[in-house]
């Protein structure tokens, strides 16, 4: 980053072939996981793109919940959608308290 706050250097980790990224989550392993207008792209940490799941509307947003992280709930245009993964999503940390541990965000 320069000095007036602009970034320089940077490259397209991945690119979006179905409308555009929206929400975006971390599994364990450094997956990295974006709602697109189809559904949920996977990547691999380097940006190659492992899979993908295909949902009837645009996705919008996706978040790692139930008691190990494993299952995937995706927000879509008039629905939720929810599978069960053989991953678990990234722990997070909010102000030092993991919210993964059953801490509270606030």
């Amino acid at each position: 980053m320069h000095d007036d706050a602009t970034l320089s250097g940077g490259r397209v980790l991945a690119e979006c072939t179905a409308g555009s990224f929206d929400g975006i989550r971390l599994d364990d392993t450094g997956r990295i996981w974006a709602a697109t207008h189809e559904g949920v792209h996977c990547f691999a940490p380097d940006g190659t793109l492992i899979g993908k799941l295909k949902l009837p509307e645009k996705t919008s947003n996706l978040v790692f919940g139930g008691l190990k992280r494993n299952w995937l709930f995706m927000t879509a245009s008039t629905s939720v959608y929810a599978i069960m993964l053989n991953v678990r999503g990234a722990r997070s940390v909010y102000k030092g308290v993991s919210t993964a541990e059953g801490g509270h965000p606030g």
